[in-house]
Protein backbone atom coordinates (compact mmCIF):
# COMPACT_ATOMS: atom_id res chain seq x y z
CA UNK A 1 0.00 0.00 0.00
CA UNK A 2 1.13 3.55 -0.73
CA UNK A 3 2.01 5.49 2.42
CA UNK A 4 0.08 8.72 2.99
CA UNK A 5 2.21 11.17 4.97
CA UNK A 6 1.58 14.51 6.66
CA UNK A 7 4.06 17.08 5.41
CA UNK A 8 2.76 20.02 7.43
CA UNK A 9 -0.26 21.15 9.41
CA UNK A 10 -1.29 24.65 10.39
CA UNK A 11 -4.22 26.44 11.98
CA UNK A 12 -5.38 29.88 12.89
CA UNK A 13 -5.54 30.83 16.53
CA UNK A 14 -9.09 30.06 17.67
CA UNK A 15 -11.30 33.07 18.33
CA UNK A 16 -14.37 33.37 20.51
CA UNK A 17 -17.47 32.73 18.44
CA UNK A 18 -19.15 35.94 19.49
CA UNK A 19 -19.85 39.32 17.94
CA UNK A 20 -16.99 40.77 19.98
CA UNK A 21 -14.64 37.89 19.18
CA UNK A 22 -11.32 38.67 17.54
CA UNK A 23 -12.21 36.84 14.30
CA UNK A 24 -15.83 37.95 13.96
CA UNK A 25 -14.84 40.50 11.33
CA UNK A 26 -13.19 37.87 9.10
CA UNK A 27 -15.43 36.43 6.38
CA UNK A 28 -15.61 32.64 6.59
CA UNK A 29 -14.11 32.25 3.09
CA UNK A 30 -11.14 34.41 4.09
CA UNK A 31 -10.80 32.52 7.36
CA UNK A 32 -10.27 29.23 5.53
CA UNK A 33 -8.18 30.87 2.82
CA UNK A 34 -5.76 32.06 5.50
CA UNK A 35 -4.84 28.51 6.60
CA UNK A 36 -4.68 27.29 2.99
CA UNK A 37 -2.33 30.11 2.07
CA UNK A 38 -0.18 29.56 5.16
CA UNK A 39 0.24 25.89 4.31
CA UNK A 40 1.73 26.75 0.90
CA UNK A 41 3.92 29.52 2.29
CA UNK A 42 5.31 27.27 5.04
CA UNK A 43 6.18 24.37 2.74
CA UNK A 44 7.16 26.35 -0.36
CA UNK A 45 5.24 24.03 -2.67
CA UNK A 46 3.73 25.14 -5.94
CA UNK A 47 -0.04 25.04 -5.24
CA UNK A 48 -0.58 23.89 -8.81
CA UNK A 49 0.51 20.38 -7.75
CA UNK A 50 -2.39 20.10 -5.28
CA UNK A 51 -4.86 17.68 -6.81
CA UNK A 52 -7.76 18.36 -4.47
CA UNK A 53 -8.71 20.31 -1.38
CA UNK A 54 -11.19 18.49 0.88
CA UNK A 55 -12.69 20.84 3.44
CA UNK A 56 -14.89 20.18 6.44
CA UNK A 57 -17.69 22.58 7.33
CA UNK A 58 -20.83 21.94 9.34
CA UNK A 59 -23.18 24.89 8.89
CA UNK A 60 -23.14 25.13 5.12
CA UNK A 61 -25.46 28.10 4.68
CA UNK A 62 -24.91 31.79 4.03
CA UNK A 63 -21.27 32.65 3.52
CA UNK A 64 -20.34 29.07 4.41
CA UNK A 65 -22.65 27.61 1.76
CA UNK A 66 -22.02 27.00 -1.91
CA UNK A 67 -18.91 24.81 -1.46
CA UNK A 68 -16.87 27.16 0.71
CA UNK A 69 -13.75 25.07 0.15
CA UNK A 70 -13.56 25.88 -3.55
CA UNK A 71 -14.17 29.56 -2.95
CA UNK A 72 -11.59 29.65 -0.17
CA UNK A 73 -8.83 28.01 -2.21
CA UNK A 74 -9.40 30.55 -4.95
CA UNK A 75 -9.30 33.32 -2.35
CA UNK A 76 -6.01 31.86 -1.12
CA UNK A 77 -4.51 32.28 -4.58
CA UNK A 78 -4.44 28.62 -5.61
CA UNK A 79 -4.62 28.15 -9.40
CA UNK A 80 -8.10 27.70 -10.79
CA UNK A 81 -7.04 24.18 -11.83
CA UNK A 82 -7.23 23.08 -8.16
CA UNK A 83 -10.64 21.60 -7.27
CA UNK A 84 -12.25 21.66 -3.86
CA UNK A 85 -15.12 19.93 -2.09
CA UNK A 86 -16.90 20.60 1.20
CA UNK A 87 -18.05 17.75 3.43
CA UNK A 88 -20.12 17.48 6.59
CA UNK A 89 -19.68 14.72 9.15
CA UNK A 90 -20.71 17.05 11.93
CA UNK A 91 -17.89 17.82 14.39
CA UNK A 92 -15.63 15.28 12.71
CA UNK A 93 -15.88 16.89 9.27
CA UNK A 94 -12.24 17.84 8.82
CA UNK A 95 -11.01 14.63 10.45
CA UNK A 96 -13.08 12.84 7.82
CA UNK A 97 -11.47 15.11 5.23
CA UNK A 98 -8.09 13.78 6.37
CA UNK A 99 -9.37 10.22 6.02
CA UNK A 100 -10.68 10.87 2.51
CA UNK A 101 -7.40 12.51 1.52
CA UNK A 102 -5.36 9.62 2.93
CA UNK A 103 -7.60 7.05 1.26
CA UNK A 104 -7.13 8.82 -2.08
CA UNK A 105 -3.36 8.75 -1.70
CA UNK A 106 -3.25 5.14 -0.52
CA UNK A 107 -5.34 4.04 -3.49
CA UNK A 108 -3.10 5.86 -5.96
CA UNK A 109 -5.80 8.33 -7.00
CA UNK A 110 -3.89 11.30 -5.55
CA UNK A 111 -0.31 12.26 -4.83
CA UNK A 112 -0.89 15.64 -3.17
CA UNK A 113 -4.03 16.64 -1.26
CA UNK A 114 -4.97 19.25 1.31
CA UNK A 115 -7.47 18.36 4.04
CA UNK A 116 -8.87 21.39 5.80
CA UNK A 117 -11.76 22.79 7.79
CA UNK A 118 -13.43 26.01 8.84
CA UNK A 119 -16.24 27.30 11.00
CA UNK A 120 -17.15 30.90 11.75
CA UNK A 121 -19.70 30.36 14.48
CA UNK A 122 -19.94 34.07 15.22
CA UNK A 123 -21.01 34.83 11.65
CA UNK A 124 -22.97 31.68 10.76
CA UNK A 125 -24.93 30.54 13.80
CA UNK A 126 -24.82 26.87 14.73
CA UNK A 127 -28.05 25.12 13.74
CA UNK A 128 -29.06 27.51 10.98
CA UNK A 129 -28.69 24.64 8.51
CA UNK A 130 -32.28 23.86 9.51
CA UNK A 131 -33.49 27.02 7.81
CA UNK A 132 -37.21 27.57 8.37
CA UNK A 133 -37.93 23.86 8.80
CA UNK A 134 -39.75 22.81 11.96
CA UNK A 135 -39.27 19.13 11.06
CA UNK A 136 -35.79 17.85 10.23
CA UNK A 137 -36.53 14.25 11.24
CA UNK A 138 -39.35 13.01 9.03
CA UNK A 139 -41.80 10.20 9.72
CA UNK A 140 -39.31 7.34 9.50
CA UNK A 141 -36.91 8.68 12.12
CA UNK A 142 -39.73 9.57 14.49
CA UNK A 143 -41.17 6.08 14.09
CA UNK A 144 -37.82 4.52 14.99
CA UNK A 145 -37.30 6.80 18.02
CA UNK A 146 -40.84 7.60 19.18
CA UNK A 147 -39.71 9.16 22.46
CA UNK A 148 -37.38 11.46 20.55
CA UNK A 149 -33.65 11.99 20.58
CA UNK A 150 -32.00 14.66 22.70
CA UNK A 151 -29.54 17.50 22.23
CA UNK A 152 -25.84 17.05 22.87
CA UNK A 153 -25.92 18.69 26.28
CA UNK A 154 -28.48 16.15 27.49
CA UNK A 155 -26.43 13.37 25.90
CA UNK A 156 -23.45 14.58 27.92
CA UNK A 157 -25.57 14.44 31.09
CA UNK A 158 -26.67 10.89 30.25
CA UNK A 159 -23.03 9.89 29.78
CA UNK A 160 -22.02 11.47 33.10
CA UNK A 161 -24.78 9.51 34.83
CA UNK A 162 -23.99 6.18 33.14
CA UNK A 163 -20.27 6.37 33.92
CA UNK A 164 -20.92 7.81 37.42
CA UNK A 165 -18.90 10.98 36.85
CA UNK A 166 -19.20 13.54 39.63
CA UNK A 167 -19.50 17.30 39.31
CA UNK A 168 -16.07 17.68 40.92
CA UNK A 169 -14.47 15.30 38.40
CA UNK A 170 -15.96 17.27 35.53
CA UNK A 171 -14.87 20.60 36.99
CA UNK A 172 -11.35 19.36 37.69
CA UNK A 173 -11.01 18.11 34.12
CA UNK A 174 -12.27 21.41 32.70
CA UNK A 175 -9.90 23.42 34.85
CA UNK A 176 -6.99 21.22 33.79
CA UNK A 177 -7.78 21.88 30.12
CA UNK A 178 -7.41 25.62 30.64
CA UNK A 179 -4.27 25.20 32.74
CA UNK A 180 -2.58 23.02 30.12
CA UNK A 181 -3.55 25.34 27.27
CA UNK A 182 -2.38 28.39 29.19
CA UNK A 183 0.96 26.76 29.97
CA UNK A 184 1.46 25.68 26.36
CA UNK A 185 0.66 29.18 25.13
CA UNK A 186 2.98 30.84 27.64
CA UNK A 187 5.85 28.49 26.76
CA UNK A 188 5.46 29.13 23.02
CA UNK A 189 5.12 25.44 22.24
CA UNK A 190 2.00 26.09 20.13
CA UNK A 191 3.58 28.84 18.04
CA UNK A 192 4.89 26.47 15.36
CA UNK A 193 1.35 25.43 14.42
CA UNK A 194 -0.26 28.87 14.41
CA UNK A 195 -0.85 31.31 11.55
CA UNK A 196 -1.89 34.57 13.29
CA UNK A 197 -4.75 36.45 11.69
CA UNK A 198 -6.58 39.74 12.26
CA UNK A 199 -4.24 40.61 15.11
CA UNK A 200 -4.99 37.38 16.97
CA UNK A 201 -1.76 35.56 17.80
CA UNK A 202 -2.97 33.02 20.35
CA UNK A 203 -6.17 31.14 21.17
CA UNK A 204 -8.63 33.65 22.56
CA UNK A 205 -10.78 31.51 24.83
CA UNK A 206 -8.17 30.24 27.29
CA UNK A 207 -8.91 31.38 30.83
CA UNK A 208 -6.14 31.17 33.42
CA UNK A 209 -6.54 31.66 37.14
CA UNK A 210 -9.83 29.87 37.78
CA UNK A 211 -10.34 27.35 40.59
CA UNK A 212 -12.52 24.30 41.19
CA UNK A 213 -14.31 26.30 43.89
CA UNK A 214 -15.19 29.00 41.35
CA UNK A 215 -16.47 26.43 38.85
CA UNK A 216 -18.57 24.79 41.55
CA UNK A 217 -20.71 27.92 41.63
CA UNK A 218 -21.89 27.53 38.03
CA UNK A 219 -25.42 26.31 37.36
CA UNK A 220 -26.25 23.28 35.17
CA UNK A 221 -26.32 24.42 31.56
CA UNK A 222 -28.96 22.06 30.18
CA UNK A 223 -31.55 21.50 32.93
CA UNK A 224 -34.99 20.75 31.54
CA UNK A 225 -37.98 19.64 33.63
CA UNK A 226 -39.42 17.35 30.97
CA UNK A 227 -36.04 15.71 30.39
CA UNK A 228 -35.59 15.32 34.17
CA UNK A 229 -38.85 13.38 34.32
CA UNK A 230 -37.87 11.20 31.37
CA UNK A 231 -34.34 10.51 32.66
CA UNK A 232 -34.41 10.62 36.48
CA UNK A 233 -30.86 9.24 36.61
CA UNK A 234 -29.39 12.53 35.35
CA UNK A 235 -27.51 14.41 38.07
CA UNK A 236 -27.34 17.72 36.15
CA UNK A 237 -23.59 18.14 36.51
CA UNK A 238 -22.69 19.61 33.11
CA UNK A 239 -22.09 23.36 33.19
CA UNK A 240 -20.77 25.86 30.69
CA UNK A 241 -17.30 25.15 32.11
CA UNK A 242 -17.52 21.51 31.05
CA UNK A 243 -18.57 22.20 27.47
CA UNK A 244 -16.52 23.20 24.44
CA UNK A 245 -16.54 26.85 23.45
CA UNK A 246 -18.39 28.29 20.47
CA UNK A 247 -15.54 29.44 18.25
CA UNK A 248 -14.17 30.76 14.96
CA UNK A 249 -11.17 29.23 13.21
CA UNK A 250 -9.68 27.23 10.37
CA UNK A 251 -7.03 24.56 9.89
CA UNK A 252 -5.25 22.81 7.03
CA UNK A 253 -3.13 19.66 6.62
CA UNK A 254 -0.90 18.87 3.62
CA UNK A 255 -0.82 15.17 2.74
CA UNK A 256 1.28 13.46 0.08
CA UNK A 257 2.43 10.05 -0.94
CA UNK A 258 5.75 9.27 0.70
CA UNK A 259 7.34 9.02 -2.75
CA UNK A 260 6.08 12.46 -3.79
CA UNK A 261 7.36 14.03 -0.58
CA UNK A 262 10.79 12.50 -1.20
CA UNK A 263 10.75 13.71 -4.81
CA UNK A 264 10.06 17.26 -3.62
CA UNK A 265 12.68 17.08 -0.88
CA UNK A 266 10.09 17.51 1.87
CA UNK A 267 10.47 15.79 5.24
CA UNK A 268 7.14 14.38 6.47
CA UNK A 269 6.10 14.78 10.09
CA UNK A 270 4.14 11.54 10.29
CA UNK A 271 2.35 8.92 8.26
CA UNK A 272 -1.31 8.05 8.47
CA UNK A 273 -1.10 4.65 10.10
CA UNK A 274 -4.76 3.63 10.30
CA UNK A 275 -8.26 5.00 10.73
CA UNK A 276 -11.85 4.07 11.48
CA UNK A 277 -15.32 5.55 11.51
CA UNK A 278 -18.30 4.16 13.39
CA UNK A 279 -21.93 4.76 14.19
CA UNK A 280 -23.20 4.40 17.76
CA UNK A 281 -26.29 5.00 19.89
CA UNK A 282 -27.82 8.29 18.65
CA UNK A 283 -29.47 8.91 22.02
CA UNK A 284 -26.19 8.92 23.92
CA UNK A 285 -24.78 10.39 20.71
CA UNK A 286 -21.28 11.20 21.96
CA UNK A 287 -20.08 7.72 22.95
CA UNK A 288 -18.90 6.72 19.46
CA UNK A 289 -15.34 7.58 20.47
CA UNK A 290 -15.21 4.34 22.48
CA UNK A 291 -16.00 1.86 19.66
CA UNK A 292 -14.06 4.00 17.15
CA UNK A 293 -10.94 3.74 19.31
CA UNK A 294 -11.40 0.01 19.82
CA UNK A 295 -11.94 -0.55 16.11
CA UNK A 296 -8.86 1.34 14.92
CA UNK A 297 -6.62 -0.38 17.50
CA UNK A 298 -7.98 -3.86 16.79
CA UNK A 299 -7.65 -3.35 13.05
CA UNK A 300 -3.86 -3.00 13.30
CA UNK A 301 -3.10 -5.03 16.42
CA UNK A 302 -2.15 -2.13 18.69
CA UNK A 303 -3.23 -1.51 22.28
CA UNK A 304 -3.84 1.58 24.38
CA UNK A 305 -0.37 1.08 25.89
CA UNK A 306 1.21 1.40 22.43
CA UNK A 307 -0.13 4.94 21.98
CA UNK A 308 2.09 7.76 23.24
CA UNK A 309 -0.36 10.66 22.87
CA UNK A 310 -4.11 11.02 22.51
CA UNK A 311 -6.17 13.91 21.20
CA UNK A 312 -9.87 13.49 21.94
CA UNK A 313 -12.16 16.37 21.26
CA UNK A 314 -13.44 17.96 24.43
CA UNK A 315 -16.97 18.47 23.19
CA UNK A 316 -17.98 17.95 26.82
CA UNK A 317 -15.95 16.82 29.82
CA UNK A 318 -18.02 13.61 30.28
CA UNK A 319 -17.09 12.48 26.75
CA UNK A 320 -13.38 12.39 27.50
CA UNK A 321 -13.71 11.05 31.02
CA UNK A 322 -16.10 8.22 30.09
CA UNK A 323 -13.85 7.25 27.15
CA UNK A 324 -10.78 7.25 29.39
CA UNK A 325 -12.58 5.26 32.10
CA UNK A 326 -13.97 2.68 29.66
CA UNK A 327 -10.67 2.15 27.84
CA UNK A 328 -8.33 2.68 30.81
CA UNK A 329 -6.48 5.57 29.17
CA UNK A 330 -4.10 7.52 31.45
CA UNK A 331 -5.19 11.16 31.39
CA UNK A 332 -1.60 12.40 31.44
CA UNK A 333 -1.35 11.24 27.81
CA UNK A 334 -4.57 13.01 26.76
CA UNK A 335 -4.75 16.51 25.25
CA UNK A 336 -1.40 17.44 26.73
CA UNK A 337 -1.75 21.07 25.58
CA UNK A 338 -5.41 21.43 26.51
CA UNK A 339 -8.51 20.79 24.45
CA UNK A 340 -11.68 22.34 23.11
CA UNK A 341 -12.95 23.32 26.56
CA UNK A 342 -10.10 25.83 26.67
CA UNK A 343 -8.98 26.26 23.07
CA UNK A 344 -12.43 26.21 21.46
CA UNK A 345 -14.39 24.08 19.01
CA UNK A 346 -14.95 25.69 15.58
CA UNK A 347 -16.99 22.70 14.39
CA UNK A 348 -15.80 22.06 10.84
CA UNK A 349 -12.22 23.04 11.64
CA UNK A 350 -11.78 20.97 14.78
CA UNK A 351 -10.77 17.65 13.20
CA UNK A 352 -7.84 19.17 11.36
CA UNK A 353 -7.13 21.42 14.38
CA UNK A 354 -6.74 18.36 16.60
CA UNK A 355 -4.51 16.72 13.99
CA UNK A 356 -2.39 19.86 13.72
CA UNK A 357 -1.95 19.97 17.48
CA UNK A 358 -1.29 16.22 17.69
CA UNK A 359 1.27 15.92 14.89
CA UNK A 360 3.31 18.80 16.29
CA UNK A 361 3.05 17.43 19.84
CA UNK A 362 4.26 14.04 18.64
CA UNK A 363 7.32 15.71 17.12
CA UNK A 364 7.86 17.67 20.30
CA UNK A 365 7.68 14.67 22.64
CA UNK A 366 9.43 12.15 20.38
CA UNK A 367 6.70 9.53 20.70
CA UNK A 368 5.94 6.99 17.99
CA UNK A 369 2.15 6.69 17.84
CA UNK A 370 -0.66 9.17 18.49
CA UNK A 371 -4.41 8.61 18.29
CA UNK A 372 -7.12 11.17 17.59
CA UNK A 373 -10.83 10.64 18.03
CA UNK A 374 -13.87 12.87 18.25
CA UNK A 375 -17.59 12.43 18.82
CA UNK A 376 -20.04 13.60 16.17
CA UNK A 377 -23.71 14.55 16.15
CA UNK A 378 -26.06 11.71 15.33
CA UNK A 379 -23.96 9.14 17.20
CA UNK A 380 -20.80 8.80 15.08
CA UNK A 381 -17.06 9.07 15.62
CA UNK A 382 -13.80 9.00 13.66
CA UNK A 383 -10.48 7.72 14.97
CA UNK A 384 -7.04 8.15 13.40
CA UNK A 385 -3.63 6.77 14.35
CA UNK A 386 -0.50 8.49 13.08
CA UNK A 387 3.10 7.34 13.32
CA UNK A 388 5.93 9.85 13.71
CA UNK A 389 8.56 9.84 10.97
Amino acid sequence: MIDAVIVDAVRTPIGKGKANGALHGVHAVDLLAHSLRALVERTGIDPAIIEDVIGGNVTQVGEQGGNITRRALLAAGYPDSVPGVSIDRACGSSQQAIHFAAQGIMSGAYEVVVAAGVESMSRVTMGTWRGDSTDTDGDGLRARYPEGLVNQGIAAELIAAKWELTRQQLDEFSLASHEKAAAATASGVLDSQLAPIAGLEHDEGIRAGSTVEMLAGLKPAYFDEAIAERFPQIGWNVTAAGASQVSDGSSAVLLMSAAKAAELGLKPLARIHSFSVVGDDPLYMLTGVIPATRKVLERVGLTIDDIDLFEINEAFAPVVLSWAKELNVPLEKVNIHGGAIAIGHPLGASGARLMTTMVHALQETGGRYALQTMCEAGGMANATIIERL
